[in-house]
């Protein structure tokens, strides 16, 4: 008689969702950033394939704030050195804001095991704001319906994209909560996270 797996013995939803979490983090840190070029070649293992993901641009407080400081800096050379100064250095801060817009450029990605953004210019070894799919439990198009809890945002509009929300339980495995995000193919998404889309 095979052994019967944990799950079968009543394994506590928690258990599963922290052992799912870090089986996310290990997928998704197989591949780099640009996951379209395959798995890192350091990797020892090959990881299965990311089941969804696609890329969102940099917040618009973070395109204002930096379109903000690049015409507080370029206006305080103007003011201490004159306009010549403040003219050449246009192309350094030109430079200067798309490095940073770029390096705000997130990744949101569906594993096998849970779904997370990370921040191209915030990588480490763990991916932000997991969800592990055992937690989740609803994904419908559009804004949450009535009774759901407030959904938090993940990426903004971008055109071609269409609002999804995701109710999850969160890391105690009780209580409820809900994402927002702007996907590509909502059809795709919601098979990604093995939840029928409503």
């Amino acid at each position: 008689m095979p052994p019967r797996s944990r799950r079968d013995q009543g394994e506590p939803l928690v258990v599963r969702a922290a052992r799912d979490r870090e089986r996310h983090i290990s997928q998704v840190t197989s591949y780099g950033f640009l996951a379209r070029r395959g798995p890192r070649r350091s990797v020892t293992i090959v990881p299965p394939p990311l089941r969804y993901w696609q890329y969102n641009p940099a917040s618009p407080l973070v395109v204002g704030l930096t379109l903000l400081a690049v015409a507080a800096w370029l206006g305080f050379l103007g003011w201490r050195d004159g306009s010549a100064a403040a003219t050449a250095e246009v192309p350094l801060a030109i430079a200067l804001a798309a490095l940073v817009l770029l390096g705000s450029t997130g990744r949101f990605t569906a594993s096998d095991h849970g779904v997370s953004t990370d921040i191209a210019g915030l990588r480490q070894t763990s991916s932000f704001g997991v969800v592990p799919r055992v937690l989740v439990t609803d994904v419908v198009r559009g804004t949450a319906p009535a009774g759901w809890p407030r959904p938090k945002r993940r990426g903004g509009w971008w055109p071609g994209r269409t609002r999804v929300t995701v109710r999850h339980l969160g890391s105690d495995a009780l209580t409820e909560q809900a994402f927002t995000v702007w996907v590509r193919d909502p059809a795709a998404f919601a098979e990604a996270l093995n939840s029928p889309l409503s």
